[in-house]
């Protein structure tokens, strides 16, 4: 027996088939596959680029997971932030698993779902670093790590194949500001017991040397609220970094400030987390921002939301004069504890410039630490994990080749070095790890209420009426007859200014009108002919005059 078992596990293939997250930073989502069992690790969103007109969110394509979704056995999540818990309200509505995380994430989850009224038919469990879960034919061991969130965790997946070891979000932090340090010891057995595969984060592999410890922050902070003791402070930071706001609020009462905490998901984690016991707050120290004003600025400090530049965000509001409570003044101090995410960039500097102009001294420097892992904390994870193949995950291709290179150098065979793309779909045994085939992946698009009703045809025309503008000719025909009885009226939004643009306008008119003329003149009755008639000649006339394109919309009514 002992014997078959051996040989079943030596032809024996596990499939790993990420969904998402590569070639992008965000929307985390990988499946691990055995025979009929399917795990899925995270389910994030990303956020929408500046082409994707009037989209609010991007979540995975999960066609693959509905398709066997009688082997999907449960969710485990690795941390609480966005890009790693922010599609699943969505994608449970569709797949009704069960979701397994620890405290912190579990709550963060929570809170969504119950954005979602999802609470009652979702099945969550709480893990603990170092416990174990079942899924099917799998065990997952939860490893503790650090990160710029805490209880964030790596996953030991114990396959029929071997060990396969997922990061998740991680740095290495000896002095973090809550908890204890990584689980390093563990990751040190489980290299000894044999790791087979190693997916390992890739945001920070182009960057040299260590990521520094949390603690270096509270440093600068002391350092900047010694200096500004007569200024109000104001520090945008990232909402889910509940040990960054731990270091502010400390800050804050060593130098006798109240603190007011603002902008909606900074107030709805920072709540989750003080109930949960992960940040301490002394008492009195924080105060609802209605009551702001009953305080001089030089004792206050406001920990705010928006440090990426979004528009919508409180830094952003206040800047731009609509925030309701807060106005910046001369004299402020305001503190950037953050880098730009890639892409962000534009929008952070111009809320800095328009605090600069407000009078506002604005201060970026030595303010952030990453979260993520540099390329000694990389290689410190591959010596203690020894594995066999390493499939670098989560980042943007360079990312992903700069991580292929640090593999390289840890001593791993370049062909057992494996670069994946979102859909593939990664076949691994003792003997090899290959790509074998490709699934259906990619971004589902919600706008609004709607999720996927937005496509690229729905996205092209929007960039269309972006860039170009729209003309809508309307005209009446009589039933019948075919008679001319009203129009062609000529309705333009985004083209030109009608008022200066008359002379255009009444051309335009002309040339619908004759070629109008010539359809009824020759009997055309088919309405489809009639429209592209007057738009390819209306479109004809425009790029001649103009050199314009904008969108041609004919509306014939019939009386």
């Amino acid at each position: 027996m002992r014997q078959q078992n051996k040989q079943q596990s030596q032809n024996a293939k596990v499939k790993i088939i990420p969904l998402g997250g590569l070639e992008q930073i965000g929307m985390n989502i990988t499946a691990v596959e055995y025979e009929d069992s399917i795990i899925v690790i995270d389910c994030g969103l990303a956020f929408p680029s500046d082409d994707m007109l009037g989209i609010d969110l991007c979540i995975p394509d999960i066609t693959y997971l509905k398709q066997n979704v009688e082997k999907v056995k449960g969710f485990v999540i690795t941390h609480g932030h966005e890009d790693h818990i922010g599609a699943l309200p969505y994608v449970l509505q569709e797949l009704n698993v069960p979701v397994y995380g620890t405290k912190l994430t579990v709550a963060l989850i929570e809170n969504k779902l119950k954005e979602h009224n999802l609470l009652k038919t979702t099945k969550r469990k709480v893990v603990k670093h170092g416990q174990s879960i079942n899924l099917g034919c799998f065990r997952i061991e939860f490893v503790k790590t650090n990160h710029s969130i805490a209880d964030a965790s790596a996953l030991a997946v114990f396959t029929p194949v071997g060990i396969i070891m997922h990061t998740g979000d991680f740095k290495i932090d000896y002095t973090p500001v809550f908890g204890e340090p990584a689980d390093l010891q563990r990751f040190a057995e489980l290299g000894k017991k044999g790791v087979l595969a190693l997916m390992c984060d890739s945001t920070n592999a182009i960057r040299t040397g260590f990521t520094a410890s949390e603690r270096t922050v509270g440093r600068t902070f002391d350092a900047i609220f010694a200096e500004h003791k007569n200024n109000r402070i104001i520090v945008a930071t990232f909402a889910s970094n509940v040990d960054r706001v731990q270091q502010i609020v400390n800050s804050a009462y060593k130098y006798g400030r109240k603190v007011v905490i603002e902008g909606r998901s900074m107030v709805n984690v920072i709540g989750t987390a003080s109930e949960l016991g992960y940040i301490k707050i002394p008492d009195g120290t924080l105060v609802d921002i209605d009551n702001l004003k009953n305080y001089p600025d030089e004792k206050t400090v406001l920990i705010t939301t928006g440090s990426q530049g979004e528009a919508m965000a409180a830094l952003s509001r206040m800047a731009s004069n609509v925030h309701r409570k807060v106005s910046i003044k001369p004299g402020d101090v305001v503190i950037f504890s953050s880098s730009p995410i890639p892409g962000n960039e534009k929008a952070v500097s111009k809320v800095i410039n328009e605090l600069s102009i407000k009078g506002a001294d604005v201060i970026f420097q030595d303010t952030h630490v990453s979260g993520h892992a540099c390329q000694e904390e990389i290689k410190l994870i591959y010596s203690l994990t020894h594995p066999k193949y390493a499939l670098p995950v989560h980042g943007e291709y360079r990312h992903l080749v700069a991580h292929r290179g640090l593999a390289e150098s840890m001593g791993i065979p370049k062909e057992n070095i494996l670069l994946m793309s979102s859909g593939d779909v990664v076949e691994l045994s003792q003997e090899e790890c290959k790509i074998v085939d490709h699934v259906q992946a990619g971004a589902i698009l919600v706008d609004g209420l709607g999720v996927g009703d937005v496509g690229n045809i729905v996205l092209r025309d929007r960039q269309n009426l972006a860039q170009n503008g729209i003309i809508i000719v309307v005209l009446t025909l009589e039933k019948y007859s075919n008679q001319l009885l009203a129009g062609p009226d000529l309705v333009s939004r985004g083209f030109v200014y009608v008022r200066e643009s008359e002379d255009l306008l009444e051309e335009a008119r002309q040339v619908v009108l004759e070629a109008v003329q010539e359809c009824l003149d020759r009997r055309v009755s088919d309405w489809g002919k009639i429209k592209n008639i007057i738009r390819d000649s209306l479109s004809d006339f425009l790029w001649k005059r103009m050199k314009r394109n904008p969108m041609i919309l004919p509306i014939i009514m019939e009386v």
